[in-house]
């Protein structure tokens, strides 16, 4: 449902190619073994673009509480370890170019703005989303709509 609470976690980087499958079933059987006191949550995960891994849960039968959100916390960190990546840094932001998905970190995001190669209405990707109808409709919204605005 719309109300199903989202977690993004943005990677500085883009995982690489061969190693997205793996990713993937990674957070596939994290999200199935997933629980909250005992009881399995209603829990959905995947990787976007190489480099957002989402998990999702449908708090309407058991809500995740802190410890299964510590759980989110260790296996993400375990991930973050064994492919060298940064899952935690809020200071990176992605966008689109054309087709492609580009990561700066904050310095690099800003610079490219005061240089004119992002603008205004470059797509920006926002991963402080809360539920499920956010991520549908507002993942990726113009700069000017974002907060990432503030960060130019």
């Amino acid at each position: 449902p719309d109300t199903t609470r989202v977690w993004i976690y943005q990677s500085n980087r883009p995982f690489a190619g061969d190693q997205v499958d793996q990713v993937k079933e990674e957070i596939r059987a994290f999200v199935e073994s997933w629980t909250s006191h005992n009881r399995n949550l209603k829990a959905f995960g995947d990787l976007l673009h190489q480099r957002f891994v989402i998990l999702m849960v449908d708090e309407s039968s058991a809500d995740a509480s802190g410890c299964s959100i510590d759980k989110s916390v260790y296996f993400l960190k375990n991930l973050q370890a064994k492919y060298g990546v940064d899952l935690f840094d809020r200071m990176f932001f992605s966008f689109k170019d054309g087709e492609e998905v580009m990561t700066l970190d904050r310095n690099s995001f800003a610079q490219a703005y005061q240089e004119g190669h992002i603008n205004d209405d470059t797509l920006v990707f926002d991963t402080l989303v809360k539920n499920k109808k956010e991520l549908d409709q507002a993942l990726l919204k113009p700069l000017k709509d974002s907060w990432h605005k503030r960060m130019v």
